[in-house]
């Protein structure tokens, strides 16, 4: 299975979108719900649609995928893309309907978004990305956001490598070691998302 891009199938994703970016870029994507495979697998992709806890219940219904996850890329270095709820995720806790336990990887939560004069809710189009930590794949320039929750990372700031503005600053992309997270969509931001994709699959970390 070498050089192959895991997309994990668990219920909650635009996976065919994503297969083919990742495909245009040069993948070799392995769309699965197997954590065998996802063992395996040189990359990682988890794409993310709906809300958190629908998404975390999915993923965790897989057998043995989030320790998995785990493993592989905080333990042994794995590269990780968590795109839209698959980066949010990565947070402690979402806040959708009640409280609930995401991965944990970074300090903080999902929280809804407040909309205001002249900013609606959900965020939704295009948007800019300014980065705003040390990391070579996160570019400026424009992207395509659609959500209605946001990662709050007080606790966790050096994690944050990309902001946008919608009423304020808003987490757009966030990495720990290994492990990216974007809120906006690479597979809806064109030419930007396929730069994203292609610097994702030649990330030496």
């Amino acid at each position: 299975m070498a050089n192959t891009v895991a997309l994990i199938d668990y219920g909650a994703g635009n996976l065919h979108s994503v297969e083919n970016a990742l495909q245009a870029v040069g993948a070799d994507v392995l769309v699965t719900a197997d954590a065998g495979a996802v063992a395996k697998a040189d990359r990682i992709v988890l794409p993310g649609v709906g809300s958190f806890k629908a998404c975390m219940d999915g993923l965790s219904a897989i057998p043995d995928m989030t320790e998995t996850l785990e493993t592989r890329v905080l333990s042994n270095g794995t590269p990780f893309l968590g795109i839209c709820v698959g980066m949010q995720l990565m947070a402690e806790y979402g806040l959708e309907h009640g409280t609930h336990r995401g991965l944990g990887w970074v300090s903080g939560e999902v929280a809804a978004m407040q909309p205001s004069d002249g900013i609606k809710v959900p965020h939704m189009g295009w948007n800019s990305v300014e980065p705003s930590g040390d990391t070579s794949l996160i570019e400026p320039g424009e992207a395509y956001f659609l959500h209605s929750y946001a990662l709050q990372c007080a606790q966790s700031p050096t994690s944050v490598r990309a902001v946008t503005e919608h009423g304020g600053s808003v987490v757009a992309a966030i990495q720990v070691g290994t492990a990216l997270g974007v809120q906006f969509h690479p597979e809806k931001s064109q030419r930007y998302g396929l730069g994203l994709l292609s610097r994702f699959l030649k990330w030496r970390p």
